[in-house]
């Protein structure tokens, strides 16, 4: 998973995006809505997993954890730009 400052949307406006992808305009779906959706294909599912898009975890994190990660997943990426690039 990229670091979030390489997500394409970080940092851009909605107009940024769209014409970063092509697209004549950007449409975002709500969390109730993508939920709603899947429980229409299963209305068994009584409870989702949204951690990733409302930072709400089930196990509390230690302090600065998500920041630690965002700094590892940088310097990953780093590493293997360099070794694809001795590679090339």
């Amino acid at each position: 998973m990229p670091a979030t400052a390489e997500l394409i949307a970080s940092n851009k406006s909605n107009e940024d995006v769209a014409k970063e992808i092509n697209a004549d305009w950007l449409i975002y779906q709500t969390l109730d809505d993508l939920i709603d959706s899947v429980r229409e294909g299963n209305p068994e599912i009584k409870e989702f997993e949204t951690s990733i898009f409302t930072g709400k975890y089930f196990t509390p994190l230690v302090e600065n954890y998500l920041e630690e990660l965002e700094i590892s997943r940088k310097d990953e990426l780093k590493l293997q730009r360099e070794k694809t690039k001795a590679k090339g």
